[in-house]
């Protein structure tokens, strides 16, 4: 708690009205691509947001937004040898009103000071961050896409590198974000994804670091998602323990919407235990759900054994998953020991929850419902 506050008093030294601008020249600039053909992180825009941490130097260094350029690190940097690296994932959309909004970023910005502190990194003022950010989204704001089904994916980064081969806490480090003008997540023609669920692969476990968002926890996880891509299925379902315990869905949170032993629909998610990232996605489903009052809600464990009993018995009306890369995206088939479950999440109805929580959460982002949750970037300058 001491280095906390020690570090937060460093932080605050630094804020947006320092904030230094180099705009890219003409000979910079970057063709924008075709809207109906982006695929996801494919594209980057004309400018980054950089903040240097040198606690020889007092800390945060002045924010400095420049052209898109390479990034030099010394060899012997943390981030290269030990992965002290974290991440954020959050989207700008452009409203029918032509304004353009961010979606919940405080809660970007707690989670990412969270992983900071798991990884001996620098936190940071989010409030200030944030501004930050929201200036460089104007600066680069023709690359959000002018459409409904596409967005600005904003990746916020945090890094150790310090010249260091000891494994300790960085004295040195760099924020940098970066932009992309995204579409679909999923390159799937089907609606639904169907997913790999095999128990010999673990993603997180107790005590360790599934709640953060670190680096380390996704290259991992590639060799498994290639497998499920050379079985013919879109994503991987992440189960842990004896139990085989459902935590998440490729980069998602997971949900079930089901009938339960009272004949009641109850919609149900893993909970925040240590295994699973705390989505903001997750977090605003749960939220919008419990205003609608239509269902019961609960956070507790999900075992495999209870998703093949339940599909049996036809109580499984949906799975889905859920986060800011793909929203929401629902679930019809799981491969499973050398069975595969079919899940009717788009064919039991046809105005299914998922289709009514994509709808009511991207009327909020992209400002055709006014909410609290999606702010104009323009307001926090």
């Amino acid at each position: 708690m001491v280095q906390l506050t020690c570090l937060s008093r460093l932080l605050l030294r630094r804020k947006f009205s320092d904030l230094g601008v180099q705009f890219a020249s003409p000979d910079q600039l970057q063709p924008k691509p075709d809207v109906n053909a982006l695929q996801f992180g494919k594209h980057f825009t004309d400018h980054m947001l950089k903040i240097y941490y040198h606690e020889s130097l007092g800390g945060w260094q002045k924010p400095q937004i420049t052209p898109m350029e390479n990034i030099a690190l010394h060899p012997g940097a943390k981030v290269l040898h030990y992965a002290v690296e974290l991440f954020e994932g959050m989207k700008a959309y452009r409203g029918t009103d032509g304004k353009i909004r961010i979606f919940r970023p405080d809660l970007n910005m707690d989670r990412m000071n969270r992983s900071a502190i798991r990884l001996g990194l620098p936190t940071f003022n989010g409030t200030e961050l944030i501004k930050c950010m929201c200036r460089l989204v104007s600066i680069d704001r023709e690359w959000v896409p002018h459409s409904e089904a596409s967005s600005l994916y904003i990746r916020p980064t945090l890094i150790g590198i310090d010249p260091s081969l000891g494994v300790a806490a960085c004295d040195s480090a760099m924020l940098y974000v970066i932009l992309c003008p995204v579409g679909s997540y999923f390159d799937t023609k089907s609606k639904a994804i169907s997913l790999l669920a095999d128990p010999q692969y673990t993603r997180a476990w107790p005590g360790g670091c599934g709640d953060k968002k670190l680096g380390s926890n996704y290259g991992p996880t590639i060799a498994v998602q290639q497998e499920a891509s050379q079985q013919g299925l879109q994503q991987v379902l992440w189960l842990y323990g004896e139990d085989h315990l459902l935590t998440e869905v490729g980069t998602m949170n997971i949900f079930m919407f089901y009938i339960n032993d009272r004949g009641e629909q109850e919609l149900v998610t893993p909970p925040l235990d240590g295994l699973i990232l705390p989505g903001i996605t997750r977090q605003s489903i749960l939220e919008i759900s419990k205003e609608w009052n239509d269902f019961k809600i609960c956070e507790r464990h999900i075992t495999m054994k209870e998703v093949i009993e339940l599909t049996s018995e036809n109580r499984v009306l949906e799975m889905f998953g859920a986060g800011t890369a793909c929203v929401v995206s629902p679930v019809g088939s799981i491969s499973y020991l050398g069975q595969t479950l079919q899940i009717p999440t788009t064919e039991w109805s046809t105005e299914p929850l998922y289709g009514r929580v994509l709808r009511t959460l991207t009327d909020i982002q992209y400002g055709r419902v006014p909410h609290p949750w999606a702010v104009p970037i323009d307001d926090y300058a």
